[in-house]
């Protein structure tokens, strides 16, 4: 009786209840993933697919969010929706200043995901990503918002105000995607990732997209304000701001004077040193570019400009931003 091999079968092992942190990424996965689609496009001169990236769908009539990178130069695209088919995709509209893109699939009875607001996030709450890194489709990563606030350099040079951080993992591909907080709302759309760094990933915040959704449904672009300079950030010396008592470290110096525009109209200058607009200072380009919304376009401003260690103030009508501007 000893010489016999004996075989023991174990019982199946009862899976006990999974801990809180993974049903909350679950439930969030199984809300929005129908919603999170993958984005390719063709080439404008072949019709070969030359890239691709992700997207999420925001009504149930199709129309859906994507990254202007993604989309940029495309000849056709099509969205690969959560059960692997794929359906033609109309670009509605694109905003390179923001890096967005709004998109129109084909079909009906889409899975829209909610979208959240994205100035209630906290640093140090639970993020999580969805998108299709090397087209790996429905693929899920999970970290923190690491910092909100940030500012990120967008593709025409003007910046992106208040991205958010993120440590959850971001990819080629998971550009477009989706960043999702724990009741499983759409914050922010993923955008960016910082090259050889670790955990170093940017999403444009939900309420920037939630902004500029309607001018990308009725114009197809961003209407901003223009008034026809270059212009570089200039340091001014403390002897000169005390002499002529000015509460400004910096202005903007103008380089170049656009022939036939609001500025030469107004009789700004090169050399001038623009200080203010409409009493807001302006001590950078960047601080300009905020100040000219789609509600200064029309309206005559006031600024306030150091020319030849003067204070000058002229007026000036903001334009539309030409299409060439931009």
């Amino acid at each position: 009786m000893f010489g016999r091999k004996s075989t023991f079968v174990s019982a199946p092992r009862r899976r006990g209840p999974r801990d809180g942190f993974s049903e909350t990424v679950i439930k969030v996965v199984d809300t929005i993933g129908p919603a999170v689609i993958g984005v390719r496009r063709t080439s404008r001169t072949r019709d070969l697919y030359d890239g691709a990236g992700s997207g999420v769908i925001i009504s149930p009539d199709g129309y859906a969010l994507t990254n202007n990178h993604v989309i940029r130069g495309a000849g056709r695209v099509e969205g690969v929706l959560h059960d692997g088919s794929v359906v033609d995709a109309e670009i509605v509209g694109a905003d390179p200043d923001t890096d967005l893109a709004l998109l129109r699939l084909g079909g009906r009875g889409h899975r829209a995901a909610d979208l959240g607001d994205s100035d209630a996030l906290r640093v140090g709450e639970l993020s999580i990503a969805m998108g299709n890194p090397l087209g790996l489709q429905a693929t899920v990563t999970v970290g923190v918002i690491s910092a909100l606030r940030r500012t990120l350099r967008g593709e025409s040079g003007r910046l992106i105000e208040d991205v958010i951080q993120t440590d959850a993992a971001l990819n080629p591909g998971n550009s477009g995607g989706a960043l999702i907080d724990a009741e499983g709302a759409v914050v922010g759309v993923n955008t960016a990732i910082i090259g050889g760094a670790q955990g170093l990933c940017f999403a444009v915040p939900i309420n920037t997209a939630k902004r500029i959704i309607p001018e990308l449904m009725r114009e197809g672009r961003v209407a901003r304000g223009w008034f026809g300079i270059a212009g570089q950030t200039q340091e001014l010396s403390r002897a000169l701001a005390r002499r002529l008592n000015l509460d400004a470290e910096s202005g903007v110096l103008v380089v170049a004077v656009s022939g036939g525009g609001p500025a030469e109209a107004a009789g700004l200058r090169v050399g001038d040193v623009l200080l203010k607009l409409d009493g807001h200072r302006t001590a950078s380009v960047d601080a300009i570019h905020k100040l000219l919304t789609r509600e200064r376009i029309g309206k005559r401003v006031n600024l306030e400009v150091l020319r030849d260690g003067v204070i000058v103030a002229l007026a000036l009508n903001v334009v539309e931003r030409p299409e060439r501007a931009a």
